[in-house]
């Protein structure tokens, strides 16, 4: 039978309606940012949006929460675990690593992570059929909003949106096709009824074919429902980027320093001009099929590219500052709620290691020290997940 009854809104969702249709804008703000007694100064320029790639993307009207406990939860096998890499136990320095690095992302701080295995590539179409095919579930993105239980987490005043906008859907990338302002993800950011992880683009497209490709149009609950069933879990935020450092812990992204631009196609991004021109340098004009590219130094695939992934984390813009108090931390599970100054209705969980749409002329997200949020309702056509299992 199908668990498709919805059952609360969480508490605290994070919606404004104004962004829902028309997109705040992103706007770039330079930073300078003090690290050991010395000042490292965020890039910016007319292009960047340093503050946020993923920010003022509404959180998905009424977003249903699903309690995933309802799905029998599995255990991983030893199988299981042959699909995944095993990740020594260490300790890194964490934060911001160039340049581009952004505030939130500092200030740098020691953390020690327990050894764990870790998903050697992104969950596919093929595994995500296979958990909905046996527990019924219904994600996100395909269950309509109620519009009675959203009001009553949104401010007093707030407007019904119409009923157009009221319907099962996601969000998709969308190009423009001219060049326009970098400033406003509304110019290639649609709201598209029908759109899902069956249906990424909506109706009209599908994943035959895909199997291989990493699932999207995911929520965060999604991806801990699957979790959850498969008998592991979402990464932490301190475990994905050790991992996606790649016994390299201090480089840039997980290939080395070499810019993504320069030399051998080393993940799938954006090539040519954001967000209207893609040269499709790397073959592939959005998602790519799971390890098609070099793997990093602990044989994991697409830890920069092809689609963002779910960390476990709340979001806190501040959280690292609070880190950096202690002479080491821990295997760090972030902290116990979200707050991001930016968007202070907004709940946000942690997304981690860029996307097709990546490029340095807007969010630089494949650098492995990149941190970005999303709201824990909102799906979106570049974004998934890969899970983790601890190793004690």
């Amino acid at each position: 039978m199908k668990q498709n009854k919805p059952n609360k809104i969480r508490k605290g969702i994070a919606l404004s309606l104004f962004v829902l249709v028309t997109f705040e804008a992103c706007i770039p703000k330079s930073q300078k940012i003090a690290e050991n007694g010395g000042q490292i100064t965020a890039k910016t320029t007319q292009t960047d949006t340093l503050s946020c790639c993923s920010s003022n993307l509404p959180s998905r009207i009424g977003g249903i929460k699903v309690d995933s406990t309802g799905i029998q939860a599995g255990s991983a096998s030893k199988s299981d675990l042959d699909d995944m890499v095993f990740i020594p136990e260490g300790n890194f320095t964490m934060g911001g690593d160039s340049l581009w690095g952004r505030a939130d992302e500092f200030p740098r701080h020691q953390v020690k992570v327990s050894s764990f295995y870790m998903d050697k590539h992104e969950v596919t179409n093929a595994q995500f059929r296979a958990f909905v095919d046996a527990t019924g579930y219904v994600t996100t993105a395909e269950r309509k909003p109620d519009w009675e239980e959203l009001k009553k987490q949104v401010p007093v005043g707030t407007p019904r949106p119409a009923d157009s906008v009221l319907v099962a859907a996601s969000l998709v990338f969308s190009p423009p096709k001219q060049p326009v302002s970098l400033d406003n993800s509304a110019a290639w950011w649609k709201w598209v009824s029908g759109a899902s992880w069956l249906h990424p683009q909506g109706k009209r497209s599908n994943i035959q074919g895909k199997d291989n490709y990493p699932v999207v149009q995911v929520s965060w609950d999604d991806a801990k429902a699957y979790a959850n069933w498969a008998g592991k879990r979402l990464p932490t935020e301190a475990e994905w980027e050790y991992a996606a450092r790649g016994r390299n812990p201090n480089s840039i992204y997980p290939w080395g320093n070499q810019p993504i631009d320069q030399g051998k196609v080393k993940a799938n991004s954006w090539q040519g001009h954001f967000p209207n021109e893609n040269t499709t340098k790397d073959n592939y004009e959005r998602a790519a099929p799971v390890m098609s590219f070099p793997s990093n130094g602990f044989g994991l695939y697409d830890m920069a590219g092809n689609v963002w992934e779910w960390c476990s984390d709340w979001y806190r813009a501040d959280y690292y500052l609070a880190s950096a108090k202690q002479k080491i931390v821990i295997d760090p599970q972030g902290p116990p709620d979200s707050f991001d100054p930016d968007e202070p209705y907004a709940q946000k969980r942690v997304v981690r290691g860029g996307s097709f749409l990546c490029t340095d002329q807007y969010c630089s997200g494949f650098r492995v020290a990149a941190r970005m949020k999303t709201s824990w309702d909102t799906s979106l056509e570049h974004t998934g997940f890969r899970c983790v299992v601890s190793s004690k």
